[in-house]
């Protein structure tokens, strides 16, 4: 009875969630690109074979080795370029433009490079950036409601009533109830039929300057900067300071292994993964991993059906799983927000990577994540200019900014979290950086 009780069921359920999450949006893109690209069938299903065995097998391997909730994904920037940049190049081509942005991200990850550039970041103006990727993700409960009032309203309704009297359950109740709902209003439309397992298709690599530069460079920047860098702000906001090259590296070395059968990039996860890292996943954060497990599992089982259970996954409506990610991560959305203004001296630096950040503008083909974590970049520069003249201690980029957070254990890999702190814990200090554990 104890093991029972003792058994994380709340962090299995959020990686449930977090797999739910990101394939009822994110593969439409994955879809739309393949349509547009006139991929065969199997070349399809070999595409999306392929980003779910990567997201799977990282996503496991990654959260047993380091006991923290590391969560993966398929780059959701990248298939939004491909779905123009795709149908105007010969597919082989494509592959061989995802191996070189693979092993461009894996060089750049693993070497500490791009840890390195992060490190000397504000943590102010990277949770702003956090919080505004999950603005959108807020406000679409309530646009939620004008769509599909009965399941959206029903949803959030329970959500309330679940924080007040079980909080723990929330989101599995807020789930339970939109699925009941949207069985009983008829708007399930799930199709199952022709069960099968997914056959990767393997496609020899072909390498043109033109494809090199239209698809591999764009795909480079918008992974790392629209999935690296809000993925490893989750796990940091939260408190977790695992291995930055290994969990990098590793993601990067899977996309070029995975390449030739579709793959465009695996990455860590930021708006799946802050459903996996705060306290609603687990009260205990040492038990917070299972999510991601538990997520990598749900990768791996939808892969290896393919198309028969991604069509699960589809089916869904849109605005269930809008208003289900919107309760999944408000709590990532609340603590994020508080962060971005804890910090009196980069407040109007983090607003305005808010503000940036959350205008969804894409320039270039580049999101919004990448161009609001450089306003508030220049903006903490240029403001901060003169108070660094003359304050020579403390300077950004010292090596006191470097030092792992209190809290941090050998082995767990997880700092306290703030909902977790006791009374007694040290407040870390204001101008912390978020790359805290990444000295050499």
């Amino acid at each position: 009875m104890h093991s029972i009780r003792s058994f994380p069921f709340t962090a299995v359920n959020a990686g449930i969630v977090a797999t739910v999450v990101s394939y009822a949006g994110p593969l439409a893109l994955v879809l739309a690109a393949a349509d547009a690209a006139g991929l065969t069938g199997a070349q399809s299903s070999s595409w999306v074979w392929a980003l779910s065995m990567g997201a799977g097998l990282t996503c496991v391997g990654l959260s047993w080795w380091s006991r923290t909730p590391v969560i993966t994904a398929f780059s959701t920037p990248g298939a939004a370029i491909l779905v123009t940049a795709l149908p105007q190049h010969a597919y082989a081509e494509a592959v061989g433009a995802f191996l070189l942005a693979g092993v461009a991200a894996t060089a750049l990850t693993a070497t500490g490079v791009f840890a390195r550039v992060l490190a000397r970041i504000p943590a102010g103006v990277v949770s702003a950036m956090l919080a505004g990727t999950l603005f959108s993700f807020g406000t679409a409960i309530f646009t939620s409601l004008r769509a599909a009032p009965l399941i959206a309203g029903a949803m959030l309704l329970t959500h309330l009533l679940a924080r007040r009297f079980a909080p723990t359950y929330a989101v599995v109740c807020a789930l339970a109830v939109g699925l009941a709902v949207a069985a009983f209003d008829g708007g399930l439309h799930v199709h199952l039929a022709g069960a099968g397992l997914a056959a990767p298709h393997f496609t020899m690599p072909a390498f043109s300057v033109g494809a090199v530069i239209g698809i591999g460079v764009p795909l480079l920047v918008a992974t790392l900067a629209g999935q690296y860098a809000p993925g490893m702000a989750v796990l940091h906001a939260d408190g977790f300071r695992p291995d930055e090259r290994v969990v990098c590296g590793t993601t990067g070395l899977v996309s070029v292994l995975l390449a030739p059968f579709g793959s465009h990039a695996i990455n860590p996860a930021a708006i799946t993964a802050a459903i996996c890292t705060g306290p609603d996943a687990h009260r205990d954060p040492g038990k917070r991993w299972v999510a991601g497990v538990s997520c990598g599992i749900g990768y791996l089982v939808v892969g290896c059906f393919g198309s028969t259970l991604v069509a699960l996954f589809t089916g869904l409506p849109k605005a269930l799983v809008a208003t289900l990610a919107g309760l999944a991560l408000l709590g990532a959305l609340s603590g994020s927000l508080a962060r971005t203004v804890a910090d009196e001296r980069d407040r109007e630096a983090s607003v305005i990577t808010f503000l940036a950040t959350a205008s969804g503008v894409t320039i270039a083909g580049i999101g919004s994540p990448f161009w609001g974590l450089l306003a508030g970049v220049l903006a903490h520069v240029l403001l901060n200019v003169a108070r660094s003249r003359r304050e020579p201690v403390g300077a950004l980029g010292e090596d006191r900014d470097l030092e792992p957070a209190r809290g941090t254990q050998t082995g767990r890999q997880f700092a306290d979290h703030t909902a977790d702190r006791t009374v007694g814990d040290a407040e870390p200090a204001p101008d912390r950086l978020v790359g805290e554990a990444l000295r050499e």
